[in-house]
């Protein structure tokens, strides 16, 4: 495997492969475990996790894995105000969902109680080896918390003014995830329309203006993707969408049924569901919320759609559930997390002895 050695000397990992960390139940402490025992880093996405699950999920990594392993947590979205009339008229037009489902409109809520300070105290105390932040930048204070208890800390950034204040701010390493990714990004400086830059266009420009490692995320599915990172000057990638399907994730069954059969063209970017821009397949859940004539900021409208889609998980009606992916859906496999590291080690090396050897003979027919 390509040896980007400064990221993973520091990290401790064997192949520069970090698994995404998705929030909402993907990013199992199996999963994660077995990608960092594969020799991958693996990640726990705990933005709706409470402090004390946060904690128990920790724990149960290091009971699962010796390696080193990441956890990440979301930077506050600013408090807004909902008026009562927006709320009921919103409940309202969600109200077909609901008779759909069953289930009572009434029961929709917007009630949200911001827990960052508290699940930032337990990857503090828990001393985790690696904290990754998105949607912003994180406290000056917290991050010198993070490198007195010795933590490696990564921001996200969509576009080089992200990057460059994420380096500013004293970031170890910068993701710089590019507009292919699934699930929501982690745009902070601009509206999302303005940090729609792919991956390939991203990760060089980043590259050439900070001078911590960077990792490539967005799009990146295979052995092709990652050597093409490291050729555009990533240390390590990042990928979510191929970890999905894993034996070891927490995807609902349906979920994972609909990515390995879907295509990138039912791949789609809305607000209507959570209020922030998010990729994910298209469904009847997308098309009828991006109907409604205003949706809430995020998380308040992720909170209140919330009820709906537990309700079509458990009802396995996958046209009311949020399924998020990135644009590489095509290349998602069914298999262990193991398995897949494994092979995306031995097909990435392959690839780069081919592409060293083709320089060679090149040369030597120059001479």
């Amino acid at each position: 495997m390509h040896q980007c050695t400064t990221l993973l000397s520091a990290i401790s990992i064997q192949h520069p492969i970090i698994q995404a960390p998705m929030a909402g139940g993907v990013t199992t402490p199996e999963l994660v475990a077995a990608v960092s025992n594969a020799g991958g880093l693996g990640s726990l996405g705990v933005g709706y996790l409470s402090p004390s699950k946060l904690r128990a999920e920790i724990k149960q990594i290091r009971r699962l894995t010796s390696k080193p392993f990441a956890v990440n947590l979301f930077i506050p979205e600013q408090a807004t105000h909902v008026d009562e009339k927006s709320l009921t008229d919103l409940i309202g037009q969600l109200k077909p969902i609901c008779d759909e489902l069953g289930i009572d409109a009434e029961q929709l809520t917007i009630a949200y109680q911001d827990q960052f300070d508290e699940q930032f105290a337990v990857v503090v105390e828990e001393r985790v080896p690696v904290f990754s932040f998105t949607f912003g930048l994180l406290p000056s204070e917290k991050l010198e918390q993070c490198k007195k208890a010795g933590i490696f800390v990564m921001g996200t950034a969509t576009t080089v003014h992200e990057a460059m204040q994420l380096e500013r701010l004293g970031v170890d390493a910068v993701v710089a995830q590019g507009s292919e990714a699934g699930g929501h990004r982690g745009t902070f400086a601009h509206a999302y329309h303005e940090a729609m830059i792919g991956t390939m266009a991203l990760v060089p420009q980043v590259a050439d203006h900070v001078k911590v490692p960077v990792v490539a995320a967005g799009g990146i599915m295979d052995a092709r993707g990652i050597a093409a990172s490291f050729a555009l000057g990533a240390s390590a990638v990042q990928m979510g969408t191929a970890f999905i399907p894993c034996e070891e994730s927490g995807a609902h069954p349906l979920y994972k049924q609909a990515l390995i059969a879907s295509s990138e063209d039912r791949v789609a970017v809305t607000s209507s569901i959570t209020g922030k821009a998010v990729r994910g397949l298209r469904n009847k859940l997308m098309d009828l919320t991006e109907q409604l004539p205003e949706t809430l900021p995020y998380p308040l409208q992720h909170v209140l759609t919330q009820h709906i889609r537990k309700a079509a998980a458990e009802q396995l009606r996958s046209e009311w559930m949020s399924m998020w992916a990135g644009q590489g859906i095509r290349l998602a496999r069914q298999q262990s997390a193991q398995e897949l590291v494994k092979r995306l080690t031995q097909e990435t090396d392959s690839i780069i002895k081919m592409l060293k050897l083709q320089g060679i003979n090149k040369l030597n027919k120059q001479k």
